[in-house]
Protein backbone atom coordinates (compact mmCIF):
# COMPACT_ATOMS: atom_id res chain seq x y z
CA UNK A 1 0.00 0.00 0.00
CA UNK A 2 1.16 3.43 -0.61
CA UNK A 3 0.82 6.35 2.28
CA UNK A 4 0.94 9.59 2.55
CA UNK A 5 1.55 10.72 5.42
CA UNK A 6 0.64 14.91 5.29
CA UNK A 7 0.80 16.34 8.77
CA UNK A 8 0.36 19.86 10.12
CA UNK A 9 2.85 20.20 13.36
CA UNK A 10 1.65 19.98 16.51
CA UNK A 11 2.18 23.29 18.39
CA UNK A 12 4.52 23.31 21.24
CA UNK A 13 6.55 19.99 20.59
CA UNK A 14 6.71 18.88 16.83
CA UNK A 15 6.89 20.61 13.76
CA UNK A 16 5.44 19.10 10.77
CA UNK A 17 8.48 17.54 9.13
CA UNK A 18 9.19 15.64 13.06
CA UNK A 19 5.49 14.60 12.87
CA UNK A 20 5.82 13.33 9.67
CA UNK A 21 8.68 11.70 10.47
CA UNK A 22 7.54 10.60 13.87
CA UNK A 23 4.23 8.86 12.07
CA UNK A 24 6.18 7.40 9.08
CA UNK A 25 8.75 5.50 11.70
CA UNK A 26 5.45 4.30 13.48
CA UNK A 27 3.54 2.95 10.62
CA UNK A 28 6.81 0.83 9.29
CA UNK A 29 7.46 -0.97 12.60
CA UNK A 30 3.86 -1.93 11.91
CA UNK A 31 3.70 -2.35 8.07
CA UNK A 32 7.24 -2.33 7.21
CA UNK A 33 5.93 -3.69 3.18
CA UNK A 34 3.99 -0.12 2.94
CA UNK A 35 5.74 2.64 0.50
CA UNK A 36 5.38 6.19 2.49
CA UNK A 37 5.65 9.55 1.19
CA UNK A 38 5.72 12.43 3.54
CA UNK A 39 4.78 15.85 2.65
CA UNK A 40 4.36 18.01 5.43
CA UNK A 41 2.02 20.87 5.56
CA UNK A 42 1.08 24.28 7.13
CA UNK A 43 -1.61 26.71 7.26
CA UNK A 44 -0.01 29.69 7.37
CA UNK A 45 1.13 29.69 10.77
CA UNK A 46 4.38 28.11 12.76
CA UNK A 47 6.52 26.10 10.43
CA UNK A 48 5.51 27.57 7.04
CA UNK A 49 8.85 28.38 6.11
CA UNK A 50 9.95 24.84 6.84
CA UNK A 51 7.54 23.63 4.74
CA UNK A 52 7.84 25.29 2.16
CA UNK A 53 11.46 25.30 1.51
CA UNK A 54 13.04 23.67 -1.27
CA UNK A 55 16.80 22.84 -2.09
CA UNK A 56 18.19 26.26 -3.94
CA UNK A 57 16.04 28.58 -1.17
CA UNK A 58 18.13 30.35 1.22
CA UNK A 59 17.54 32.18 4.53
CA UNK A 60 17.36 35.57 5.70
CA UNK A 61 18.21 36.13 9.26
CA UNK A 62 17.72 39.42 10.73
CA UNK A 63 17.13 41.51 13.74
CA UNK A 64 14.06 42.97 14.52
CA UNK A 65 11.79 44.72 16.85
CA UNK A 66 9.87 41.60 19.04
CA UNK A 67 6.28 41.95 20.11
CA UNK A 68 7.70 43.47 23.32
CA UNK A 69 9.46 46.21 21.63
CA UNK A 70 12.94 44.10 22.45
CA UNK A 71 15.41 42.88 19.79
CA UNK A 72 14.52 39.28 18.70
CA UNK A 73 16.64 37.25 16.13
CA UNK A 74 14.00 36.35 13.08
CA UNK A 75 14.58 34.37 10.07
CA UNK A 76 12.47 34.79 6.41
CA UNK A 77 12.79 32.22 3.25
CA UNK A 78 13.91 33.68 -0.23
CA UNK A 79 12.68 30.98 -2.67
CA UNK A 80 14.67 30.35 -6.41
CA UNK A 81 11.94 31.68 -7.86
CA UNK A 82 11.70 35.09 -6.23
CA UNK A 83 9.21 35.14 -3.46
CA UNK A 84 9.79 35.03 0.02
CA UNK A 85 7.91 33.25 2.40
CA UNK A 86 7.59 35.32 6.09
CA UNK A 87 5.82 34.15 9.44
CA UNK A 88 4.05 36.78 11.19
CA UNK A 89 5.26 34.50 14.54
CA UNK A 90 8.96 34.58 14.01
CA UNK A 91 8.38 38.67 15.14
CA UNK A 92 5.15 38.73 16.79
CA UNK A 93 4.69 35.41 18.18
CA UNK A 94 3.20 34.13 21.24
CA UNK A 95 5.95 32.34 21.96
CA UNK A 96 8.18 34.98 22.21
CA UNK A 97 6.17 36.46 25.10
CA UNK A 98 6.70 34.46 28.58
CA UNK A 99 3.00 33.78 29.72
CA UNK A 100 3.15 35.82 32.59
CA UNK A 101 3.59 39.14 30.39
CA UNK A 102 1.25 38.37 27.54
CA UNK A 103 -0.52 41.20 26.95
CA UNK A 104 -2.20 42.59 23.42
CA UNK A 105 -2.26 46.10 24.96
CA UNK A 106 1.41 46.24 24.89
CA UNK A 107 2.16 43.90 22.01
CA UNK A 108 3.69 45.09 19.03
CA UNK A 109 4.13 43.70 14.75
CA UNK A 110 6.57 46.22 14.43
CA UNK A 111 9.09 43.54 13.56
CA UNK A 112 7.09 41.98 10.82
CA UNK A 113 7.13 45.49 8.96
CA UNK A 114 10.77 45.35 9.20
CA UNK A 115 11.10 41.63 7.96
CA UNK A 116 9.13 42.70 4.95
CA UNK A 117 10.75 45.85 3.98
CA UNK A 118 14.49 43.20 4.74
CA UNK A 119 12.65 40.54 2.17
CA UNK A 120 11.94 43.19 -0.58
CA UNK A 121 15.42 44.92 -0.13
CA UNK A 122 16.07 41.11 -0.73
CA UNK A 123 14.63 41.54 -4.13
CA UNK A 124 11.43 39.64 -3.15
CA UNK A 125 8.43 40.62 -5.47
CA UNK A 126 6.19 38.43 -4.12
CA UNK A 127 5.40 37.53 -0.20
CA UNK A 128 3.70 34.89 1.53
CA UNK A 129 2.91 36.39 5.15
CA UNK A 130 1.63 33.54 7.56
CA UNK A 131 -0.49 35.27 9.92
CA UNK A 132 -0.72 32.38 12.62
CA UNK A 133 0.82 32.67 15.94
CA UNK A 134 0.82 35.92 17.31
CA UNK A 135 0.88 37.72 20.26
CA UNK A 136 -0.61 41.08 19.19
CA UNK A 137 -3.89 43.03 18.78
CA UNK A 138 -2.64 45.83 17.19
CA UNK A 139 -4.25 45.89 13.95
CA UNK A 140 -1.06 45.92 11.57
CA UNK A 141 -0.09 49.75 13.09
CA UNK A 142 3.43 48.23 14.46
CA UNK A 143 4.08 46.76 11.32
CA UNK A 144 2.92 49.85 9.38
CA UNK A 145 5.38 51.83 11.78
CA UNK A 146 8.36 49.42 11.28
CA UNK A 147 7.67 49.40 7.23
CA UNK A 148 8.45 53.90 7.44
CA UNK A 149 4.59 55.14 7.92
CA UNK A 150 3.85 57.60 10.62
CA UNK A 151 1.19 57.47 12.71
CA UNK A 152 0.09 60.34 14.74
CA UNK A 153 -1.90 61.27 17.53
CA UNK A 154 -4.43 64.26 17.57
CA UNK A 155 -1.09 66.51 18.99
CA UNK A 156 1.25 65.63 16.35
CA UNK A 157 3.42 63.42 18.44
CA UNK A 158 3.87 59.90 17.22
CA UNK A 159 1.69 57.03 18.28
CA UNK A 160 3.45 54.47 21.04
CA UNK A 161 2.96 51.14 20.01
CA UNK A 162 0.40 48.48 21.02
CA UNK A 163 -3.33 47.50 21.33
CA UNK A 164 -3.98 50.16 24.04
CA UNK A 165 -2.71 52.78 22.13
CA UNK A 166 -5.38 51.61 19.18
CA UNK A 167 -7.64 54.71 20.22
CA UNK A 168 -5.43 57.31 20.54
CA UNK A 169 -4.32 57.23 16.63
CA UNK A 170 -5.61 60.32 14.77
CA UNK A 171 -4.00 59.96 11.55
CA UNK A 172 -1.44 58.28 8.94
CA UNK A 173 0.97 59.56 6.42
CA UNK A 174 2.05 57.78 3.87
CA UNK A 175 4.53 60.00 2.39
CA UNK A 176 7.02 58.33 4.38
CA UNK A 177 6.56 54.65 3.81
CA UNK A 178 8.80 53.02 0.66
CA UNK A 179 6.81 52.35 -2.60
CA UNK A 180 5.85 48.73 -2.19
CA UNK A 181 3.49 49.08 -5.24
CA UNK A 182 6.05 46.44 -7.21
CA UNK A 183 5.60 43.70 -4.61
CA UNK A 184 2.57 41.47 -4.72
CA UNK A 185 1.43 39.98 -0.53
CA UNK A 186 -0.48 37.51 0.01
CA UNK A 187 -1.73 37.00 3.38
CA UNK A 188 -1.93 33.27 4.40
CA UNK A 189 -4.79 32.94 6.84
CA UNK A 190 -6.38 30.06 8.95
CA UNK A 191 -9.65 31.84 10.00
CA UNK A 192 -12.04 33.70 8.54
CA UNK A 193 -12.87 35.83 11.73
CA UNK A 194 -13.33 39.75 10.36
CA UNK A 195 -11.42 42.71 12.39
CA UNK A 196 -14.45 43.71 14.23
CA UNK A 197 -14.56 40.22 16.31
CA UNK A 198 -10.78 40.00 16.45
CA UNK A 199 -10.61 41.05 19.91
CA UNK A 200 -13.43 38.91 21.61
CA UNK A 201 -11.91 36.06 19.39
CA UNK A 202 -8.20 35.90 20.25
CA UNK A 203 -7.33 38.54 22.53
CA UNK A 204 -7.98 36.33 25.79
CA UNK A 205 -5.77 33.75 24.40
CA UNK A 206 -3.04 36.63 24.10
CA UNK A 207 -3.52 38.00 27.70
CA UNK A 208 -6.31 40.12 27.43
CA UNK A 209 -9.16 40.65 29.94
CA UNK A 210 -12.76 41.26 29.60
CA UNK A 211 -11.89 45.14 30.11
CA UNK A 212 -9.35 45.18 27.66
CA UNK A 213 -11.21 42.77 25.09
CA UNK A 214 -13.51 45.90 24.88
CA UNK A 215 -11.35 48.42 24.69
CA UNK A 216 -9.45 46.50 22.11
CA UNK A 217 -13.00 46.21 20.39
CA UNK A 218 -13.17 49.67 20.59
CA UNK A 219 -9.92 50.48 19.39
CA UNK A 220 -10.06 48.21 16.09
CA UNK A 221 -13.19 49.92 14.65
CA UNK A 222 -11.55 52.99 15.64
CA UNK A 223 -8.39 52.56 13.17
CA UNK A 224 -11.04 51.19 10.86
CA UNK A 225 -12.08 54.51 10.33
CA UNK A 226 -8.83 56.08 10.10
CA UNK A 227 -7.54 53.58 7.51
CA UNK A 228 -10.24 54.05 5.55
CA UNK A 229 -9.56 57.75 5.41
CA UNK A 230 -5.98 57.64 5.01
CA UNK A 231 -4.81 54.31 3.38
CA UNK A 232 -5.34 54.12 -0.41
CA UNK A 233 -7.02 50.84 0.01
CA UNK A 234 -8.35 51.22 3.75
CA UNK A 235 -11.86 51.69 2.45
CA UNK A 236 -14.06 47.91 3.02
CA UNK A 237 -10.89 45.94 4.30
CA UNK A 238 -12.56 45.67 8.02
CA UNK A 239 -15.31 43.35 5.88
CA UNK A 240 -12.83 40.90 4.46
CA UNK A 241 -12.91 37.23 5.60
CA UNK A 242 -9.71 36.83 7.84
CA UNK A 243 -9.10 40.42 8.57
CA UNK A 244 -9.19 39.57 11.87
CA UNK A 245 -6.57 37.27 11.64
CA UNK A 246 -3.30 38.06 13.93
CA UNK A 247 -5.41 41.07 15.61
CA UNK A 248 -5.90 42.70 12.49
CA UNK A 249 -2.53 42.72 11.44
CA UNK A 250 -3.22 41.60 7.87
CA UNK A 251 -6.12 43.97 7.82
CA UNK A 252 -3.48 47.07 8.19
CA UNK A 253 -1.32 45.10 5.39
CA UNK A 254 -4.42 44.88 2.95
CA UNK A 255 -5.34 48.28 3.67
CA UNK A 256 -1.84 50.05 3.24
CA UNK A 257 -0.67 47.94 0.70
CA UNK A 258 -3.38 46.09 -1.17
CA UNK A 259 -2.24 42.12 0.25
CA UNK A 260 -4.84 39.77 -0.26
CA UNK A 261 -6.43 37.21 1.80
CA UNK A 262 -5.81 33.58 0.74
CA UNK A 263 -6.71 30.69 2.49
CA UNK A 264 -3.07 29.61 4.32
CA UNK A 265 -3.83 26.06 4.33
CA UNK A 266 -5.10 25.42 0.53
CA UNK A 267 -2.39 27.98 -0.49
CA UNK A 268 0.40 25.74 1.27
CA UNK A 269 -1.26 22.71 -0.43
CA UNK A 270 -0.77 24.09 -3.62
CA UNK A 271 2.78 25.11 -3.66
CA UNK A 272 3.72 22.12 -2.10
CA UNK A 273 1.59 19.51 -4.56
CA UNK A 274 -0.29 17.77 -2.73
CA UNK A 275 -3.14 17.27 -5.23
CA UNK A 276 -0.08 14.91 -7.15
CA UNK A 277 0.99 13.19 -4.02
CA UNK A 278 -3.29 12.47 -3.36
CA UNK A 279 -3.28 10.78 -6.99
CA UNK A 280 -0.97 8.23 -5.98
CA UNK A 281 -1.85 7.57 -2.64
CA UNK A 282 -3.94 4.56 -1.65
CA UNK A 283 -4.27 5.89 1.80
CA UNK A 284 -3.30 9.27 3.54
CA UNK A 285 -2.06 9.77 7.21
CA UNK A 286 -2.39 13.26 8.19
CA UNK A 287 -2.67 15.11 11.96
CA UNK A 288 -2.35 18.11 14.32
CA UNK A 289 -1.71 18.57 18.08
CA UNK A 290 -5.35 18.69 19.38
CA UNK A 291 -8.87 17.68 16.58
CA UNK A 292 -11.19 19.26 17.19
CA UNK A 293 -14.18 21.18 15.86
CA UNK A 294 -12.52 23.45 14.49
CA UNK A 295 -9.99 21.51 12.67
CA UNK A 296 -12.07 21.11 9.71
CA UNK A 297 -12.64 25.13 9.04
CA UNK A 298 -9.66 26.71 7.74
CA UNK A 299 -6.87 24.61 8.94
CA UNK A 300 -4.75 21.61 6.95
CA UNK A 301 -6.92 18.65 8.18
CA UNK A 302 -9.85 20.15 6.48
CA UNK A 303 -7.92 21.39 3.50
CA UNK A 304 -6.73 17.92 3.07
CA UNK A 305 -9.97 16.28 3.84
CA UNK A 306 -11.42 18.46 0.77
CA UNK A 307 -8.78 18.07 -1.53
CA UNK A 308 -9.14 13.94 -0.89
CA UNK A 309 -12.79 14.17 -1.72
CA UNK A 310 -11.90 15.47 -4.88
CA UNK A 311 -9.58 13.28 -5.76
CA UNK A 312 -11.32 10.00 -6.22
CA UNK A 313 -12.39 9.62 -2.24
CA UNK A 314 -8.93 8.69 -1.60
CA UNK A 315 -9.33 7.35 2.47
CA UNK A 316 -7.56 9.60 5.12
CA UNK A 317 -6.71 8.73 8.67
CA UNK A 318 -4.90 10.92 11.62
CA UNK A 319 -3.10 10.49 14.06
CA UNK A 320 -3.56 13.47 16.74
CA UNK A 321 -1.80 14.22 20.15
CA UNK A 322 -5.39 15.20 21.34
CA UNK A 323 -8.81 14.49 20.35
CA UNK A 324 -12.09 16.04 21.37
CA UNK A 325 -15.11 14.06 20.25
CA UNK A 326 -16.89 13.39 17.95
CA UNK A 327 -14.50 12.16 15.25
CA UNK A 328 -15.29 13.88 12.09
CA UNK A 329 -17.29 11.43 9.59
CA UNK A 330 -14.72 11.94 6.70
CA UNK A 331 -11.76 10.76 8.50
CA UNK A 332 -11.58 7.07 8.22
CA UNK A 333 -9.91 6.14 11.53
CA UNK A 334 -7.98 8.35 14.31
CA UNK A 335 -5.50 7.79 16.75
CA UNK A 336 -4.43 9.76 19.78
CA UNK A 337 -1.03 10.10 21.10
CA UNK A 338 -1.26 11.74 24.46
CA UNK A 339 -5.02 12.11 25.68
CA UNK A 340 -3.56 13.88 28.41
CA UNK A 341 -1.26 16.39 27.11
CA UNK A 342 2.19 15.51 25.53
CA UNK A 343 4.77 14.08 27.61
CA UNK A 344 8.74 14.14 27.65
CA UNK A 345 9.18 12.32 24.40
CA UNK A 346 6.54 14.02 21.78
CA UNK A 347 8.15 12.10 18.90
CA UNK A 348 7.93 8.34 20.69
CA UNK A 349 4.16 9.28 21.04
CA UNK A 350 3.43 9.90 17.71
CA UNK A 351 5.19 6.93 16.64
CA UNK A 352 3.41 4.79 18.99
CA UNK A 353 0.34 5.95 17.94
CA UNK A 354 0.83 5.44 14.44
CA UNK A 355 1.97 2.43 15.04
CA UNK A 356 -1.30 1.29 16.75
CA UNK A 357 -3.42 3.03 13.68
CA UNK A 358 -1.06 0.87 11.16
CA UNK A 359 -2.13 -2.12 12.97
CA UNK A 360 -5.79 -1.53 13.65
CA UNK A 361 -5.92 -0.81 9.85
CA UNK A 362 -4.08 -3.77 8.97
CA UNK A 363 -6.09 -6.21 10.78
CA UNK A 364 -9.33 -4.04 9.39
Amino acid sequence: MRVLVAPDGFKGTLTAREAAEAIAAGWQHARPGDTLDLLPLADGGDGLCEVLAREGDRWLEREVVGPLARPVGARALLRADGTAVVESAAACGLHLVPEQQRTPMVTTTFGVGELLQAVVDAGARRVLLGLGGSATVDAGLGALTGLGYRLREADGSGLKVGGGELHRLASIEVDWAPDLTHVEVELLADVETRLADAARVFGPQKGAGPAEVEQLTAGLAHVAEVMARDLPHGAGCAQLPGSGAAGGLGFGLAAALGARFVPGAARVAELVGLPAALADADLVITGEGRLDATSLSGKVIGALLERASGAGGVLVAAVVGRLDPPVPDQLTDVEPAAPAGAGDDPHAEVAAAAERLATRIGTG
